[in-house]
């Protein structure tokens, strides 16, 4: 059994129903199940891949991201998403590090792709809508499913950014997205009558995860639109009319400022599922005003990411809330030592369950600091209240999530340490109305000539643009303890209530 069964079956019940919408295209459920197929045979055929082997994927929204993912299934491959959003050396880096044997360009990536495949010697690189890409994969001839393939079986492995500046990649099984779709269908009631707008980009688990497979679990229509926009995605709701659909502050804040926001008619929606990060009062309220409710979801990466939610009356009833732990997931509120701690204080967020991570590719250190006898370490603090809701107070990493987007400072401040006009530099998150918050570079010249617009120039070409500081602030000098560590908290405090123009 492997979650491309999935797919098989509801071919088998309702071979004629839309499966994907796609623009103009429609792929009913038996198109979407002979494609699959006919798709892991040519990946046989041509690559000769088995199983544990890795496949990417490099680009926006796309009927063959859904294609491949299940075509991976049926082999025991594991598909690498890739962000499109980053540089090409960290493409690279990742490409490298996860061993990936092909990878697959979407629509606009092809001249990525050739770049990176002259980097690393090794990668065979499709053009998906090429000559040779996925159509003529459909036409050869090889194992449709490999032996030996089952729910245990790693089908993703999708990359986040830790402390120490470099991507690590989570695991998730088949066992993991299957539990993480049955937890799904308990938070939204999801079942075959459901239409899902998809308008996060599923090379993050949010976009791919929350509810996109699960529909695909529970026999929903999916309507893929290729990236977010505002204009595109109130189109959508009112041609397509979808039932559910997933959002982060930013894409909730551009939808809200739209012109056509008031006007619009949101009626098909019975729920959006909201995170990413703690949202803001206002947003929801916005949602719940036009009688939408808004439920938060809480996870990561590392957790497919549904752990902790609520369901449409808790979404009303307890804004600002991420509700209780999901119908598969155990969850703990721990102290520094690892012990429970009781309803109303505040600790760590500990989860385990199905849906979690086996482990960190190739890195097995991390992977012991983050897994606990099967407990996942977030990272996040947290408390619950007396009807057992969650509240996420403030986190614990340095991460700045801005529109939605993991910003990890250890890979600004890598950059910044290497500049020898700089004696020292940290970066944190500065809150933003639009974004929820971007990052500043704090900085101690060593130079005193140095200008702003030359910080800010030294990630041109390293960096993906949205990981750029948004800002630097020269300081005579930073916070620290007594025992040296840099006070970052004190400097996000500054941040928060003086802007630029904060002076320690």
């Amino acid at each position: 059994m492997d979650i491309a069964r999935w797919i098989e079956r509801h071919a088998a019940f309702t071979p004629e129903r839309p499966a994907i919408r796609f623009g103009e295209r429609v792929i009913t459920w038996r198109e979407l199940d002979a494609r699959v197929r006919r798709l892991a045979r040519g990946l046989d055929s041509r690559f000769g891949l088995g199983r544990g082997d890795r496949v990417a994927w490099l680009g926006l929204n796309h009927p063959d991201m859904l294609l491949l993912l299940f075509a991976c299934a049926r082999l025991g491959l594991v598909l690498v998403p890739l962000n499109a959003r980053l540089a090409p050396a960290e493409h690279a880096y990742i490409l490298d590090h996860a061993g990936v044997e092909v990878l697959f360009c979407g629509p606009g990536f092809e001249e990525a792709g050739a770049r990176l495949a002259g980097e690393l010697e090794d990668l065979r690189v499709v053009a998906a809508e090429g000559p040779e890409g996925i159509d003529a994969l459909l036409a050869e001839e090889g194992a449709e499913r490999h032996p030996h393939v089952d729910l245990s079986c790693p089908i993703l492995l999708v990359y986040t950014s830790g402390t120490t500046g470099r991507p690590k990649g989570a695991v998730l099984t088949q066992a993991a997205l299957f539990w993480n779709a049955v937890n799904s269908t308990h938070m939204h009631d999801l079942g075959s009558a459901d239409r899902v707008l998809t308008v996060l980009p599923m090379f993050h688990v949010g976009g791919l995860n929350i509810q996109t497979t699960p529909a695909l679990h529970a026999g929903a229509e999916v309507v893929l639109l290729e990236r977010f926009d505002a204009d595109a995605a109130l189109a959508a709701i009112e041609a397509f009319r979808p039932t559910l659909t997933v959002l982060v502050p930013a894409t909730m804040r551009a939808l809200i400022e739209h012109p056509r926001w008031e006007r619009a008619d949101l009626s098909c929606l019975r729920m959006i599922a909201c995170g990413s990060q703690v949202v803001p009062l206002p947003l929801l309220e916005a949602f719940n005003g036009r009688g939408v409710p808004a439920a938060q979801v809480y996870g990561s990466t590392e957790t497919c990411p549904i752990a902790v939610y609520q369901r449409a009356a808790d979404a009303l009833r307890k804004p600002g809330s991420t509700g209780k732990p999901g119908l598969h997931v155990e969850m703990r509120i721990v102290d520094r030592e690892g012990r429970d701690v009781p309803p109303g204080e505040r600790g760590e967020v500990w989860i385990r369950g199905p849906n979690v991570m086996s482990e960190y590719w190739r890195d097995e250190k991390a992977t012991r600091e983050a897994l606990v006898e099967g407990w996942f370490r977030t990272g996040d603090v947290g408390v619950v209240d007396g009807e057992g809701d969650l509240w996420i107070v403030d986190r614990i990493k340095d991460v700045v999530i801005s529109g939605g987007e993991n910003i990890y400072p250890a890979e600004l401040e890598a950059v910044l340490h290497a500049e020898p006009r700089i004696r020292e530099a940290v970066v944190v998150g500065r809150p933003d109305p639009r974004w929820g918050e971007v990052p500043v570079a704090v900085v101690v010249r060593a130079d005193p000539a140095l200008r702003e617009e030359e910080v800010l120039a030294l990630f041109e070409g390293r960096l993906a643009r949205f990981k750029h500081p948004r800002a630097v602030v020269f300081v005579e000098e930073l916070p620290r303890n007594v025992m040296g560590k840099v006070l970052k908290y004190r400097l996000r405090e500054w941040l928060a209530g003086a802007g630029d123009d904060v002076r320690p």
